[in-house]
């Protein structure tokens, strides 16, 4: 993909900074990509920090380009993309969301109809470079514009590809709020290591580089996290005594219980979202 191509960010938060720094560290020019954003401070901030060109206008940033990135909340997205629509209807680039909660079917109405749309739903571990992504298209994305789409959110992490945009609920509640589940879990190790007399620094740093560690050894290595855990769970040892308690504690059933009414929630706001 070529790195002159012209690209355009609607909003110039958080995310759309994680990708704009790791796409011009993939090599992009900061002169190809225009950030249109409300707030003067936060434009100030990205073109100091990444030479982009920034304003406030957000047809005026669409023109030419032959991506758009729709970064703006979920609460505003109706409103931002119905005035968009002639900007884009006079252009028609590929159209690329990465606000949670809205369908393709609602973002093309907003927008006017037959354009080429690619929804997203990134973590916020993408803000450090180690996201976790899924795609969805519709039939007017081409090869082409499937490979813009993933060049952009590979800059910040992973990308997967679903054929199903109802799947995107269920990446939501597995990949979009598991950092959260995560964070509870590491604290609950710390506090667990402070009971157990650890000073609050020490258990903090051991519960952060544990799950990290172990995060990185299933990343890296070629077996199953049910191997690697039956690895390090010696017969008649401490870890087998420790996972014994969990099972019993119903931890699995916790764990789905939790992500099926996450996804019953994604669900439930994109009807809200994208009301008529």
């Amino acid at each position: 993909m070529s790195v002159s191509t012209r690209l355009a960010f609607i909003g110039g938060g958080n995310m759309a900074s994680s990708l704009i720094g790791g796409l011009i560290a993939d090599g992009w020019s900061p002169d190809a990509i225009h950030v249109s954003d409300p707030d003067p401070v936060r434009r100030e901030a990205l073109a100091a920090r990444f030479g982009v060109h920034t304003g406030d206008d957000n047809s005026a940033a669409v023109q030419g380009a032959r991506a758009v990135v729709l970064a703006v909340k979920p609460q505003v997205m109706r409103s931002v993309t119905e005035a968009l629509a002639p900007a884009v209807q006079e252009n028609r680039p590929l159209v690329i969301s990465v606000a949670a909660g809205i369908r393709i079917a609602d973002l093309e109405r907003w927008l006017g109809g037959e354009l080429p749309v690619v929804r997203s739903m990134p973590n916020t571990p993408a803000l450090v470079g180690s996201g976790a992504t899924a795609l969805c298209a519709n039939p007017r994305v081409d090869e082409a514009g499937r490979e813009l789409a993933e060049s952009l959110l590979r800059a910040v992490g992973i990308v997967i590809w679903l054929e199903e945009e109802a799947l995107i609920d269920s990446v939501t509640a597995l990949s979009g709020s598991g950092p959260a589940y995560v964070f509870l879990f590491i604290e609950a190790l710390e506090e667990a290591g402070q009971e157990l007399g650890l000073p609050a620094d020490q258990a903090h740093l051991l519960a952060v580089q544990t799950v990290f560690g172990a995060a990185k050894m299933a990343l890296e290595r070629s077996e199953s996290p049910a191997e690697l855990r039956r690895q390090v769970t010696s017969p008649g040892g401490t870890t087998e005594r420790a996972l014994a308690v969990l099972e019993e504690g119903g931890m699995r059933g916790l764990v789905l219980r939790a992500l099926e009414a996450a996804r019953l929630r994604a669900r439930e706001l994109a009807d809200e979202l994208g009301g008529t």
